[in-house]
């Protein structure tokens, strides 16, 4: 008897029995309940690929949000099933572009939605080598480089992991600012207590005060037992607060009492439960500008900011690039032979400008694994070459041509980053979304011909 695939279903209380039932036949459902509180290791069990999110029918502002369940989770393909297509620009709009590989409206097709995770859970398989290009294998490689900069930052980890001061870590995104709080951690005293990461992203405001603090059993109605926060779970070790710069001021204001004390009150209690951490926080944003602005207290920012470790941006780092590609192809060979870069597509990489740092250079590497088929990566599997080959190209062009090249580069990261909504790949390139759509129409370019998740259904960009 061949076992049933597990599928994990992320829904309210009143599920889609009858689908459920028609879908147990080929797998094996694993259920996580939108009502409840999003626990503090929840995770997807092991060799689960694919999950189904089904929103409730309820307006959407008293609906349990899933976000958090989401990012908790953490699965590469998810397909949604909602009531009906939700309005363009609305939270259910946004999260599905950003999350779901496909979304279905009810009534529900029994044979294309099994089909649509039966051939996601093949893309899984198939992509399984390239993923080996891993989280954390760039994290591992992200401080590594010769260049002056990251040796510059390697001293001042080296210096700020003998303290237990706050530590602020600051960069544009995907620099290794979650590989440099590991570091400041495992290099510390604290390291043989735990490492607590509070995605400040996911964080709901809502949920602040139950997700930080905890709660006491029968503090509100799903309370069934006492549950420690995730401030209280980091006693004795390093709490992180990643992306600090994404908190609303009333989140902020929320842990602003535990930075003075160092203690915490559960939601429903009444005792001051003293908390004994290191405090370390990163950003992609200036928070003194943001203070500038009145997007973060200034408080707040004293209180983390008394030693800060900035990181710099790939592009200003160059005599590492080669360094940190080679060490990702080794870590996705496993032991086995690697693949070689060609000297073009050493070339090529050495010229971008790299506006997604490391994870746009993982990127590149996961593509160049996946379209050579050979033992070694071209420039244009990295998706970076040229017309021509290799540097004697540039010699035959135009300065409209090298504009027009760069145009399509630009063009081409900008919507990968963005994952091709048009709005943030816009905002990337600091234009107007008209300036975006003449630029994609001079250039000849349809981008929803290869968006990776974007529903065949639904032709509208969901900003």
């Amino acid at each position: 008897m061949v076992e049933k695939r597990p599928l994990v279903w992320l829904s309210a209380a009143h599920s889609n029995t009858c689908l459920r039932k028609e879908l147990e036949a080929n797998w094996n459902l694993i259920d996580f309940n939108l009502d409840e509180p999003v626990p503090l290791f929840a995770c997807a069990p092991d060799g689960a690929k694919v999950g189904v999110l089904e929103f409730p029918s309820q307006p959407e502002e008293n609906m349990p949000w899933p976000g958090s369940w989401l990012e908790m989770l953490g699965l590469e393909y998810w397909v949604a099933i909602a009531p009906e297509v939700p309005v363009s620009g609305t939270r259910a709009a946004r999260l599905i572009v950003r999350y779901c590989s496909d979304f279905h409206t009810l009534p529900v097709d029994y044979k294309r939605i099994n089909s649509v995770l039966g051939h996601l859970w093949g893309m899984a398989e198939i992509l399984e080598p390239a993923s080996r290009l891993a989280h954390d294998d760039y994290q591992n490689l992200a401080l590594q480089g010769d260049s002056q900069a990251i040796q510059n930052v390697r001293s001042l980890l080296r210096r700020f992991a003998t303290t237990l001061e706050p530590v602020l870590i600051s960069g544009e995104s995907s620099t290794g600012k979650e590989a440099a709080a590991r570091y400041l951690h495992s290099h510390s005293t604290r390291a043989a207590g735990p490492l607590v990461t509070i995605n400040c992203a996911a964080l709901p405001a809502t949920l602040t005060q139950s997700e930080l603090f905890g709660y006491e059993k029968g503090a509100f109605t799903s309370a069934l037992s006492s549950r420690q926060g995730r401030l209280e779970q980091a006693n004795g070790g390093t709490l992180v607060f990643s992306g600090i710069n994404e908190l609303q001021l009333e989140q902020q204001s929320a842990i602003l009492r535990f930075l003075q004390e160092g203690s915490v009150e559960r939601v429903g209690g009444c005792a001051q439960i003293p908390v004994d951490c290191r405090i370390i926080a990163t950003t992609s944003e200036s928070l003194p500008d943001l203070v500038a602005l009145g997007r973060f207290r200034s408080d707040v920012y004293f209180r983390l900011g008394s030693l800060e470790i900035r990181l710099p941006p790939l592009k200003d780092r160059r005599e590492d690039i080669l360094i940190l590609a080679r060490g990702l192809l080794e870590a996705s060979a496993h032991g086995s032979e690697p693949k070689q870069l060609s000297k073009g597509a050493n070339l090529s990489l050495l010229n971008h400008s790299w506006p997604g740092n490391l994870q746009e250079l993982q990127n590149r590497l996961r593509q160049g694994w996946l379209l050579s088929d050979q033992p070694v990566i071209e420039a244009f599997d990295l998706g970076l070459g040229l017309p021509g080959s290799g540097a004697e190209a540039h010699t035959n062009l135009s300065l409209k041509e090298f504009r027009d090249n760069a145009d399509r580069q630009a063009l081409q990261c900008s919507l990968q980053l963005a994952d091709y909504n048009m709005s943030e790949a816009a905002r990337l390139l600091k234009i107007s979304r008209a300036s975006l759509y003449r630029l994609l129409e001079k250039h000849n370019s349809n981008p929803l011909s290869r968006a990776p998740r974007q529903n065949p259904d639904q032709k509208e960009d969901l900003p």
